[in-house]
């Protein structure tokens, strides 16, 4: 068990690690909604399945009930648009709790399921509890006022604010998408700088495109090397950066049209002064800041979050460090770890209440003590909820799997990654429909395939594993981010739509009469001809006037 210390005292190091100066990982100590509630700056470490979403709502909740501030007055932030609606309604229904719980009706107190802060609430005495039910009623019914937003909402908000003091464009248009403007200025700027170049270009057009796209979606990023000859490859690679930067900053300022980072960087830049108008009414507005998903934060929101609150309101930063090594979210170690060395205390949600204990202790087994992408931040030991196993009769919670090369190919060498993807696919999907036939049981009850889901960076590779899962019987549907216009479905629609538009001309009518709205075959097609093409004509003339109409 660790014991809480001051943070101006240093932790205890030994001679050797004392000497060589190495950074030593402290565990943090563990945190309970019961403990007094967080002040100043407090990094609270989260590892997943662990109830950050609810240790945040049961914040919001402890800081209105208990009168240390109104919930207009609470700032909340996370990582995108879902994340934020889904957490505007975890807060509410944890402040629609805690209104029964101290409600006079001891029906409602029955109804609320038990937990720490529950029990909190019920150990207040009748005056305490008249009170506090007071303050989460006003709550509940401002709740609109309540600010649960992405960094970019929060950063806009702020802005429009300021009016003149924000030194931003009122009539400026915020875009999220700005490849179109990038391709644009890649055009003109390749053909001028390799147009009469009778060398031939130092790089590629998709080189370069490539370079552009990079440098926009991260502006903060410093160009290297800075101080290469502009006469080599890699000089010119710099210098046509710096001009892509330069000249998008240009055409967006001549068109009205500002990016996300174009916000951050406008809110951080109104903040550079510490008494600036920006941070006097940030302050005013918000007392107490939570920030979800902080391994997410990039160095321009950690900027804005620091120079607006860092000792002048109380400021709770939620997430996994682990997760800071995913680049490909946004996610910045040195970024987590400067915001680490500000906070005042550190602090860890111990207890897993997601995955049975057998395979959390598995995982355990192999993580635990890893450092992942700093010394700093280490795999720590958590607590299961779930002592007993849910899932009966599976076979060993957490299995590897190993592709054996002599099995893919007698040729010596390593393996492409290309020989192997489709072996595993097929691997994976065998093994699914041995669980599914194995009379396995989830909390009593038949496993089914709506109870499996199969998790890969790729879409490739899970196109490839429902392809496989098909063949051996089990259907499978994909979440992803793909296009909804790629599926055989937005086809189909899109055929429908252009026979509506259409529906004189055959040629769409019996494309039409294809898809899975008419469900038609060719051989249909071909033995009934004009008659069924009329047919489905006329049907479609007759959907054409309900929807004008309806």
């Amino acid at each position: 068990m660790n014991t809480p210390r001051s943070s101006s005292t240093p932790p205890l190091r030994s001679s050797v690690e004392q000497l060589r100066g190495d950074p030593v990982s402290v565990a943090p100590v563990a945190f309970s909604i019961t403990d007094p509630l967080p002040t100043g700056t407090v990094l609270l470490e989260a590892s997943a399945g662990t109830g950050k979403t609810w240790t945040i709502g049961a914040l919001v909740t402890r800081y209105v009930v208990e009168g240390v501030a109104r919930l207009e007055q609470m700032l909340v932030v996370t990582f995108g648009r879902a994340a934020s609606q889904e957490l505007r309604e975890r807060v509410r229904a944890q402040l629609v709790e805690a209104e029964r719980v101290l409600s006079d009706h001891p029906a409602d107190r029955a109804s609320v399921p038990r937990s720490e802060l529950v029990d909190l609430l019920l150990s207040y005495d009748d005056e305490q509890r008249r009170v506090a039910h007071r303050r989460v009623v006003d709550a509940l019914v401002g709740f609109d006022a309540a600010t649960i937003a992405t960094t970019h909402q929060f950063c806009s908000m702020v802005l429009d604010s300021l009016g003149v003091a924000g030194d931003s464009d009122s009539r400026a248009r915020l875009v999220e998408d700005l490849d179109d403007l990038v391709r644009e200025v890649v055009d003109d700027l390749y053909l001028r700088a390799f147009a009469l170049d009778e060398g031939g270009p130092a790089f590629t057009y998709d080189t370069a495109l490539a370079i552009a796209r990079r440098v926009v979606d991260d502006p903060q990023a410093h160009l290297e090397p800075e101080a290469e000859d502009r006469s080599s490859t890699a000089g010119r690679r710099v210098s046509f950066a710096n001009a892509v930067r330069t000249e998008m900053d240009r055409r967006k300022r001549r068109l009205g049209v500002l990016s996300y980072d174009d916000l951050l960087s406008q809110l951080a830049d109104a903040l550079a002064t510490p008494e600036s108008p920006a941070a006097e009414r940030m302050r005013r507005r918000w007392q107490i800041v939570l920030v979800d998903e902080f391994q997410d934060t990039d160095p321009v929101q950690w900027q804005v979050l620091d120079r607006a609150f860092s000792g002048h309101a109380t400021m709770v930063l939620i997430g996994d460090p682990k997760q800071a090594i995913y680049a490909f979210r946004g996610g910045d170690v040195t970024t987590y770890l400067t915001a680490a060395a500000t906070a005042a205390t550190q602090q860890t949600l111990s207890v897993n209440w997601r995955s049975d204990a057998a395979l959390l202790s598995a995982m355990q087994e192999l993580l635990l003590g890893a450092a992942l992408g700093d010394e700093r931040i280490v795999v720590r030991d958590v607590e299961a909820h779930h002592i007993e196993s849910r899932l009966v009769g599976a076979g060993n919670p957490f299995r590897v799997r190993v592709v054996r090369r002599q099995d893919v190919s007698r040729r010596p060498g390593l393996l492409a990654v290309g020989q192997v993807r489709p072996r595993i696919a097929r691997d994976l999907a065998h093994d699914v429909r041995r669980l599914l036939d194995s009379g396995a049981t989830f909390d009593g009850r038949p496993v089914r395939p709506r109870d499996i889901a199969v998790i890969s960076y790729r879409h490739a590779d899970l196109a490839d594993a429902q392809a496989a899962l098909l063949e051996v019987g089990v259907p499978g549907v994909i979440a992803g981010g793909g296009s909804v216009f790629a599926t055989p479905a937005g086809g189909d629609w899109l055929t429908l739509l252009e026979a509506l538009e259409q529906p004189h001309r055959s040629t769409r009518v019996r494309s039409a009469a294809l898809t899975c709205f008419f469900g038609h075959t060719a051989a249909d097609l071909d033995a009934r001809g004009d008659d069924l093409t009329d047919e489905v004509a006329e049907t479609l003339r007759t959907w054409l006037e309900l929807f004008g109409t309806r």
